[in-house]
């Protein structure tokens, strides 16, 4: 299982939400591109970098930020947030994005989802952030009215990289990822499936790891140095918690 360090990023500093709630950020780094080198030691495979207030705002806000982490980073990195046109996906990628994570536009602009999967082979992730099985777009405020499967099978059928699934309810609350639902939704669809949300424990990566996901996104654990980076990775790559 590949193992996915976050930076959420939030009026250029790096902080981590509950339950995907502005009002309740945690600040972890005023300077987030001074991370990229502990996060990327250890044995980490890539970056997930979002833009919280580009997906508040709907469209990206912390571009030169972003360009900063993926120039420091020796790891590929992938990006999201407020990612919603063509021209907000070009502008990411021309950073040197290795990937960018469209989660409110496959809902509300598919066709243009669909049409960025198959112009950009391998490099779109769509998101799929649901609240009891039913997505979440509009920076996890709206219902998007189709549910999780549903969402990932349409996208795995426009020739999505991956999908990241992320569990609304559980995200930045180390309660556990949703392991059981994330292993049906790898199971339903013909790509990759990214998990993310509520990993607190080395026993939460096995657990997922043992269920065949392929990827896993950790944030605020290894900022709250319940492990480290290197212990993640040993464990995501198969050795025992």
């Amino acid at each position: 299982m590949k193992l996915l360090p976050a930076i959420d990023l939030l009026g250029g500093q790096a902080v981590r939400l509950e339950e995907g709630r502005r009002d309740r950020a945690t600040v972890f780094h005023e300077r987030p591109v001074e991370l990229v080198a502990e996060l990327a030691r250890g044995g980490a495979d890539r970056l997930h970098v979002v833009d919280l207030d580009g997906a508040f705002a709907g469209a990206p806000r912390q571009l030169d930020l972003i360009r900063q982490i993926v120039e420091a980073s020796p790891l590929p990195v992938e990006v999201g947030g407020g990612i919603r046109d063509r021209a907000a996906m070009e502008a990411v990628l021309a950073l040197g994005a290795a990937y960018v994570v469209l989660g409110t536009a496959a809902v509300r602009s598919p066709a243009l989802v669909e049409e960025a999967c198959r112009a950009h082979p391998g490099k779109v992730i769509v998101a799929v952030d649901a609240r009891d099985g039913v997505v979440a777009v509009d920076g996890w405020t709206a219902s998007g009215g189709v549910t999780a499967i549903e969402l990932g099978q349409r996208a795995a059928s426009w020739g999505a990289a991956a999908l990241l699934y992320t569990d609304v309810a559980r995200d930045g609350l180390h309660v556990g990822p949703n392991v059981e639902v994330t292993a049906q939704l790898a199971r339903a669809v013909a790509c990759e499936v990214i998990a993310s949300g509520g990993v607190g424990s080395l026993d939460d990566l096995a657990r997922l790891r043992d269920a065949g996901i392929a990827s896993v996104v950790v944030g605020r654990a290894i900022y709250d140095r319940r492990f480290s980076v290197d212990e993640a990775a040993r464990v995501a790559h198969g050795g025992n918690p």
